[in-house]
């Protein structure tokens, strides 16, 4: 899977949705993540540009539309001549959360539908440590939050769970190769 869409432009679509630093930090963590599993599973350069535009991409309409998440996105795509490719794989995120009905089949689908409720508990437990850093998170800490439902509420155990069935590892291997994807935008671009 490769795209024509650059990342700049991926950038500017997404800012047309979304100003919130909030949501657009998220994005640029999940563009992250998603590129660094693209590297590790061993995806050609083209493909890892194309699984970092999806992770950029993947909460368009969140912003401004979260009644309609991953459909209304469907939407602005087409009508900003999107691949149909990318438009299929940031919609199955939303499988059996939102309005979306497109289940994750592709391996980037199934790690990406994995990684966006992962990052957000990841980050609660990195901002929570004295460091308020990735680099000294182990995984032992992201499973001991991950075991308290009220921390990071928002973050659906249910979910990551799923997808790492979905993808066929461990709970702890994809805990472990996020934070690591995680450590890699801390140290390149500053972001926790």
């Amino acid at each position: 899977m490769t795209t024509t869409m650059t990342r700049d432009q991926a950038w500017e679509l997404l800012t047309q949705y979304n100003q919130d630093p909030f949501h657009l930090k998220h994005a640029q963590v999940v563009e992250a993540v998603m590129r660094y599993w693209a590297k590790d599973m061993g995806y050609a350069p083209e493909e890892v540009d194309f699984w970092g535009i999806v992770g950029l991409l993947h909460d368009l309409d969140f912003e401004k539309y979260p009644d309609q998440h991953c459909v209304k996105s469907q939407e602005i795509m087409r009508e900003a001549g999107v691949d149909e490719a990318i438009i299929h794989a940031t919609a199955s995120h939303g499988y059996g959360m939102t309005g979306s009905d497109i289940k994750p089949e592709h391996p980037m689908e199934k790690v990406l539908f994995t990684v966006d409720e992962l990052t957000g508990l990841i980050g609660a437990v990195a901002i929570m440590r004295p460091s308020k850093s990735m680099m000294d998170l182990e995984v032992k800490s992201v499973k001991k939050k991950f075991k308290t439902p009220s921390f990071a509420a928002g973050c659906s155990r249910e979910t990551i769970n799923q997808g790492v069935e979905m993808m066929g590892t461990t709970l702890e291997e994809v805990i472990q190769k996020t934070i690591l994807a995680l450590r890699e935008l801390e140290q390149e671009k500053g972001i926790v």
